[in-house]
């Protein structure tokens, strides 16, 4: 039968260069399926890269699935690119590509670059665009006030599959769009700044979370339409909330319809075994030394920061791609050239990553590495040696907290540098303080069951452990559930148990919550200095006996300083806390009240002394209410603010 594609390119010399340089950063404006005009007549251009192929075919329900109707044309370059024109077809036409492998094989793969792909086991790409008419500008101008190291970044991760379900319909997913109804102004409400979602891209196997794409360029259909997940993002930016997204540029499913062997050879995945399966997961690792892979992984990123106006990416299992040895056992792994662990193909993928999409849309957008090792310089910049990551994941500072708030009480004194210790590293990075999905699966229980103690011991541990997060250096992530006392494990098949709520001590931590967001983002000495040493100061790091910490936060005027105060012991305590002359301090904030379901215990300034104590000439004692924190603002100092007004003028 005659061919009945015709030639048609949209890729440049230019582009095609560059692809294979592995510096083409918009592979989405060339690759896949774009509706174009040929000689008058309506149509569909087809592009793929296939170089180890035999031969390349559209097949779709528009021609039965043939493979011998519509063969694409493979460019002359030796690109591998093969690309055509077929005249006619429409949106929501199904496709995918037949390749024949010079052994004779006929693979049906969908197609890499697909906008959209079927909810099914065969999973075919559907002929889809990404058009829509968006409405947040005001936030996409202003957005770089709200992302920048600078700002209080306080981050609600969620599962779009579990977060609510259908009321009449438990086992269907809401669309996008009904989701926006309900989450917009919960988040709003509560006062988180940015959510971020675990993965939107296609997936095949619900078990997975996400976590195991196949559709790297498909917003995944299980939920709607591509502009269906636009409506959401646009509604979360008209609210004035961010939108990060996990991104999952480390390993991919071995699905027959996917990257795996996408040609017939080891084209997406490294062809050596010790470098291109994951072990643990079962999937395979891209080739981060192969170019149009490179290509092909940062054109995603650039991809769902410009089409979907996202404000971050939240790389996905990066200790995984920086570590050659990651989860092997000695002989199962290589070093590299120096005779080290470090996969430095990985490293530079990463730093060029970072490079590409901070140079396309500045401090508009921000990078984040979900990383656990002590590898150095993840956010740092790349000319200084740096992997250029805006952000990192604390992972230490998450392990050694809940390690604590485990501990039976009268052992805490024996764990107490648990939760000094992140003092020691917290600047060598930006960091941002996780309290994320994985803590809460898998026989792990959810954070409130890690608490030692009663019921009431167990909701009072966990609001002085929000407390401390809230007011501790670093940005802040609280996965979905936690910030109302979710008492099962996250179960990805069912909505949360929005009935705790009808509880006082779960509708009180969750107010808990709304405030402590309240005084991270309107109280500037708990973000201005986040990232560098100027915003910590210990008072009392040392009280081992009586399970206290006291601590300073600072803003970047003079005067802008507020003491936070942690008894991590089940009683009252009158407890002698040194200040400096001078000084004076009011009571603004206390987990232990009665609103947040506490015990309704005061704290009060019981005395003010002029005595040394502890390198301070002056001391005040407190009354402490029990496993609770507390929060004082120091007041102004009237003398100051009349010098400088002088001084202005």
């Amino acid at each position: 039968m005659m061919n009945s594609v015709k030639t048609y390119t949209l890729f440049t010399h230019e582009d095609v260069y560059l692809f294979k340089e592995g510096r083409h950063y918009k592979l989405y404006g060339k690759f896949g399926v774009h509706s174009v005009e040929k000689d008058g007549k309506q149509g569909v251009y087809f592009s793929v890269w296939a170089p180890n192929a035999k031969k390349v075919s559209v097949i779709g329900n528009f021609n039965n699935w043939n493979h011998k109707d519509h063969i694409l044309f493979p460019r002359w370059d030796e690109s591998g690119i093969w690309e055509g024109f077929i005249e006619g077809l429409t949106w929501g036409t199904l496709y995918k590509y037949a390749i024949e492998t010079m052994g004779g094989d006929i693979l049906e793969k969908s197609d890499p670059y697909a906008l959209s792909w079927e909810q099914n086991i065969q999973a075919a790409s559907l002929v889809s665009t990404t058009w829509y008419e968006w409405s947040d500008q005001a936030w996409m101008e202003d957005r770089w006030k709200r992302n920048n190291l600078d700002a209080p970044i306080s981050v609600y991760e969620l599962h779009l599959g579990s977060w609510l379900r259908n009321e009449d319909f438990p086992d269907r997913f809401l669309n996008y769009r009904d989701i926006a109804k309900s989450l917009v102004p919960y988040i709003k409400e509560m006062g988180f700044t940015h959510v971020e979602l675990m993965p939107v891209m296609e997936y095949p196997y619900e078990p997975s979370w996400g976590y195991q794409i196949t559709g790297f360029y498909a917003a995944t259909s299980r939920f709607g339409s591509p502009q269906d997940l636009m409506f959401l993002i646009d509604d979360l930016h008209k609210n004035n909330i961010g939108v990060i997204l996990d991104w999952v540029p480390s390993h991919f499913p071995g699905d027959a319809n996917g990257l795996y062997r996408f040609d017939g050879s080891h084209l997406y995945e490294h062809e050596d075994p010790k470098r291109g399966f994951h072990p643990d997961w079962k999937s395979h690792i891209f080739n981060y030394g192969k170019n149009e892979v490179k290509s092909f992984l940062i054109s995603n990123a650039m991809f769902w920061l410009d089409r979907y106006h996202v404000d971050g990416l939240r790389v996905d299992a990066v200790t995984s791609m920086l570590h050659l040895d990651y989860s092997r056992n000695e002989g199962e792994w290589e070093p590299n050239i120096y005779g080290e662990n470090v996969n430095l193909e990985a490293k530079t993928f990463l730093q060029e990553f970072n490079t590409a999409v901070y140079k396309e849309f500045g401090d508009n957008i921000i990078t984040i590495a979900e990383e656990s090792s002590d590898f150095p310089m993840l956010t740092k910049p790349v000319h200084d040696g740096g992997v250029g990551f805006g952000m990192k994941w604390m992972m230490g500072w998450m392990h050694d907290t809940l390690d604590y708030f485990k501990e039976d009480f009268e052992n805490r004194k024996y764990h107490h540098h648990k939760l000094t210790f992140a003092s020691m590293y917290m600047y060598n990075e930006n960091y941002i303080m996780p309290l994320s999905h994985d803590e809460v699966v898998h026989g792990k229980a959810s954070l409130i069951y890690k608490m030692k103690g009663d019921e009431w011991q167990k909701f009072a541990n966990l609001r002085t452990l929000y407390v401390y997060m809230f007011t501790h250096p670093g940005a802040k992530l609280l996965f979905m559930g936690d910030e109302f006392g979710q008492t099962s494990e996250w179960n990805f098949t069912r909505s949360l148990d929005w009935n705790l709520l009808q509880y006082p001590v779960h509708k009180g931590l969750q107010e808990l919550v709304k405030k402590l967001n309240h005084i991270y983002t309107t109280e500037p000495a708990f973000y201005e200095n986040q990232f560098n040493k100027h915003g910590f100061e210990w008072v009392e790091a040392d009280d081992l006996e009586n399970s206290v910490y006291v601590y300073l936060r600072k803003g970047k005027r003079r005067d802008d300083v507020f003491m936070v105060i942690l008894n991590l012991a089940p009683k009252v305590l009158d407890y002698k806390v040194g200040i400096h002359t001078g000084t004076h301090w009011d009571v603004v904030f206390n987990s232990d009240d009665g609103q947040y379901s506490g015990s309704g215990v005061v704290p009060e300034i019981v005395e003010e002394k002029y005595e040394e104590w502890r390198n301070y000439q002056k001391t005040m004692t407190l009354k402490l209410p029990p496993l609770a924190g507390i929060v004082l603002r120091k007041k102004k100092d009237k003398k100051y603010k009349l010098h400088r007004i002088k001084h202005r003028r």
